[in-house]
């Protein structure tokens, strides 16, 4: 068999940079995307070169349906298939309900929700065909719960979606060989959050500590394995027992 490929989004940081340098370490070709973070994204793409892997970091907006298509299309020609998707890609701002402006509650669904649909509907084909394929969805912590969340609201609402898109491709491609499984942090120091913010809520985490993106990691791996073959459709909360 050919060395398997990993598709990541948002990898040129936090937990995706994680994924993706132990991907490469684990002996899979790993493609990234960025969208601002130009010097992170091509910096992974040289550490992944440094320890032998095979490494593309691509800028592109996955929010545009026609540069997520161009960009499955790129990895897909240097490496022939497209073996495991997983959809790092979150970004998000806090903001009251009632302030959210109609570019910023759209831009939450763009980021969080739509390109996992775009991409998982481009990544099947060659994954029914090869009867085997990996689709690793991030949603939240409490996202199951759906409980009113005043500051995070369309991020909140995205990554429910995400939970019922994880379900419904878990469902319709079960029986290709291909598991879709979704993955929710909690408090997690990914880069992405205040430092006080993170030591103000570790005494609100059950377990007492803020989480690390190499947590994520290992779920990620796991869900990659042959072990985790009859596993689909699950969403596997990565919180310290915050939001359960």
């Amino acid at each position: 068999m050919s060395k398997r490929v990993a598709l990541i989004t948002g990898g040129a940081r936090g937990i995706g940079r994680t994924l993706a340098l132990a991907l490469a370490e684990d002996g899979w070709s790993v493609a990234i995307c960025y969208r601002t973070s130009a010097e992170e994204g091509q910096a992974t793409q040289e550490e992944i070169q440094q320890q032998g892997g095979d490494g593309l970091a691509v800028r592109c907006d996955v929010s545009d349906p026609e540069a997520a298509e161009e960009f499955a299309g790129q990895v897909e020609q240097k490496w022939g298939q497209i073996d495991a998707l997983i959809n790092c890609a979150g970004p998000y701002h806090r903001i009251n309900l009632l302030n959210e402006s109609l570019e910023g509650w759209h831009s939450m669904f763009d980021n969080n929700l739509h390109p996992v649909f775009y991409l998982s509907r481009v990544v099947a084909p060659g994954m029914r065909a090869r009867k085997w394929g990996r689709i690793i969805n991030f949603s939240m912590a409490k996202a199951d719960q759906q409980v009113a969340q005043p500051y995070l609201t369309a991020h909140y609402i995205a990554k429910v979606g995400v939970l019922i898109l994880t379900r419904s491709l878990a469902r319709l491609l079960a029986g290709d060989g291909i598991t879709v499984n979704a993955i929710s942090p909690g408090f997690v120091d990914s880069g992405s959050a205040p430092k006080e913010e993170l030591e103000s809520m570790a005494k609100k985490i059950p377990a007492g500590y803020v989480g690390s993106t190499q947590d994520a990691t290992s779920i990620v791996r796991f869900l990659l394995s042959e072990e985790a073959s009859y596993i689909t459709g699950a969403n596997i909360h990565v919180s310290g027992g915050w939001g359960i």
